[in-house]
């Protein structure tokens, strides 16, 4: 440590030294062949143990690897590369800071890892070499938010050509990537500075008395040796937790110009550096973690009750079930403080789809765009917002970006893992319609009914006159859709659909009941998938929708939705067309 603080006063001394007038630019490009998501959610069916001895373990990293374990991704990824960079007022290089969002590449024990590797290859690009006059060009790799990112993508069933790539290739292909964006910058010349600094008090999750009690038990029976598995390991990490009781945490914030800066202590995940970015006042943003500190990861709340080893109290995990968003907060606050500006309202474009949607003029329409419950928004402007419950995460790509949204921008879904979007519709009648986008997760072979998506019923039964649509499992037809209708005499009348839909695709469904007319119809095809005719008669209370399980909570989704719409009315063919964009079962799981 004292070498380590000598070199940093020397590097300040030296930085002092050298500064002079610059001027500074930005650019961003996509390297999304170059990260992603590492953090996968298990089947319900195939939960683990944690170190605590409880069987809490729904998401864990790397658990992709194995398909047949896992649902799908917990998270987003981010695949931005950006760029600051400043350069003297006649145009010689002076400085870039990088920033991207890959946890690591894997190097010997003390390495710089890829980060090091990047910055020599980039400054070679640039030709920039040192003489006796001038200093010479500094590149910095900032760590992006990353503490569910990798770079292996396990949506992909044989390894991409990325990751045969070595350490050394891997670098020096990002370093390429990012000096193409870096020959278009446009640099400010008066580029102005401002920062501001919070110092966050945050709490540990300390244990509990019997969890202590547990810990003391096994840190006394080891002594003085080292921990010699998981469970010893936790076990200790309880008695630092219970010591410490709190924390005080630093977050940044530094414009330059029209570009702004936000840094977290943590290792944050990719979708907290989305929801920062794609709120920040300056739209040339850039966020990073692993900065003025190591406080471990912080978790968005709803991935706590995923468990894995990034949600386990300990000093590499141990900080308060909130700190994700209240680190979130303040960095959005300290941006606004710099810039002197509002953070933006983050609205997902609408594309021809969505907009026709609207057109058609639904009583609810959920984008499922949200980077946090527990509200759903209610896109129509009818001001009836859904409840999320706990067991679904957010801003996992969707379906039909190009026909969804505009401009390029990612279409966002939420994946269901237990929990379900619940809703009331006053007086919805016996005619109404449901339009949405499904992507299953689930082995269609591995329960009775793979996962049910919509329900409308009472809820915590599965009483007379409900309608219940889902996938079908071993209980059916594994993998085609499955329609469940229970009459006054509590007796439920099923029917199946005529197509098998492949796991891990996105399809669009629409059913429309016309009184005791029920039609269900598949990716815009004008035959109905499903044909049924079945009582009606719905009293004026049974206003209860869900969306990504049933009412009674049996054999919930576990996959996502998305563009959820509800319609008090038969909805058309034509109309179902038009949403549908010819959908054709776009596979996003290779």
């Amino acid at each position: 440590m004292p070498y380590l603080r000598e070199k940093l006063a020397e590097a300040l001394a030296l930085a002092e030294a050298h500064l002079q007038p610059a001027r500074a630019g930005w650019a961003v490009t996509n390297a999304a062949e170059y990260t992603a998501l590492r953090r996968w959610i298990r089947r319900p069916d195939r939960i683990v143990q944690d170190p605590f001895g409880n069987p809490t373990v729904r998401a864990n990293m790397h658990a992709g690897r194995n398909w047949d374990d896992v649902i799908g991704e917990s998270g987003p990824e981010d695949p931005d590369l950006s760029l600051i960079a400043f350069q003297s007022p006649d145009g010689r290089p002076l400085a870039v800071l990088a920033n991207f969002s890959m946890h690591y590449f894997g190097d010997q024990a003390i390495s710089a890892d890829y980060f090091g590797l990047f910055c020599d290859h980039f400054a070679a690009r640039c030709g920039q070499a040192a003489d006796d006059q001038q200093p010479p060009l500094v590149v910095a790799m900032s760590h992006g938010c990353s503490g569910d990112i990798w770079r292996r993508d396990y949506k992909n069933a044989e390894p991409s050509r990325v990751e045969s790539l070595t350490i050394q290739q891997y670098a020096e292909e990002l370093a390429d990537l990012a000096f193409e964006a870096y020959e278009t910058i446009d640099y400010l010349a008066d580029a102005d500075l401002a920062m501001a600094e919070v110092r966050l008090p945050l709490k540990y999750r300390v244990p509990d008395k019997q969890r202590l009690e547990w810990a003391e038990r096994i840190v006394q029976e080891m002594g003085d040796r080292p921990p010699k598995d998981t469970t010893e390991v936790y076990a200790r990490e309880q008695i630092y937790l219970h010591r410490w009781q709190a924390t005080e945490v630093v977050v940044q914030a530094l414009r330059i110009g029209d570009m702004g800066i936000a840094t977290t202590p943590t290792e944050t995940y990719a979708l907290t550096g989305l929801r920062i970015k794609l709120q920040s006042p300056l739209p040339k943003t850039m966020v990073l973690d692993l900065t003025n500190g190591g406080d471990g990861y912080i978790p968005p709340p709803e991935q706590h009750l995923l468990g894995g080893y990034n949600t386990w109290a300990a000093r590499s995990a141990g900080l308060e079930y909130q700190a994700e968003p209240k680190i979130g907060e303040a960095a959005l606050g300290l941006l606004e403080q710099v810039s002197g500006r509002s953070r933006r309202v983050f609205r997902q474009s609408l594309g021809v789809t969505s907009q026709a949607i609207l057109q058609a003029e639904p009583l609810a329409y959920w984008r499922l765009d949200e980077f946090a419950g527990p509200r759903a928004v209610d896109a129509s402007g009818n001001h009836r917002d859904a409840i999320y419950e706990p067991g679904v995460v957010f801003f996992l790509e969707g379906p039909r970006s190009d026909l969804i949204c505009n401009d390029g921008e990612t279409n966002r879904a939420a994946h269901f893992a237990g929990g379900r979007l619940e809703t009331r519709l006053a007086d919805l009648g016996d005619t109404y319609s449901v339009s949405l986008w499904f992507w299953n997760g689930m082995p269609v072979d591995a329960r009775e009914t793979a996962g049910w998506m919509f329900s409308r019923g009472r809820p915590y039964g599965l009483g007379p006159l409900g309608d219940h649509l889902g996938v079908g499992g071993t209980a059916s037809e594994p993998g085609r859709l499955v329609l469940l209708h229970v009459d006054q005499a509590h007796a439920a009348t099923t029917r199946v659909g005529r197509t098998e839909i492949e796991r891990w695709t996105w399809n669009h469904l629409v059913f429309v009941r016309d009184q005791q007319q029920v039609r269900v119809y598949l990716n815009g095809d004008a035959r109905p998938e499903i044909e049924a005719e079945l009582p009606a008669g719905f009293p004026s209370d049974l206003d209860r929708l869900f969306f990504g399980g049933r009412s009674d909570n049996q054999d919930n989704w576990e996959g996502r939705l998305d563009e959820v719409a509800v319609f008090s009315r038969a909805v058309t063919i034509d109309e179902i067309a038009a949403w549908s964009g010819a959908a054709v079962g776009d596979r996003t799981i290779r």
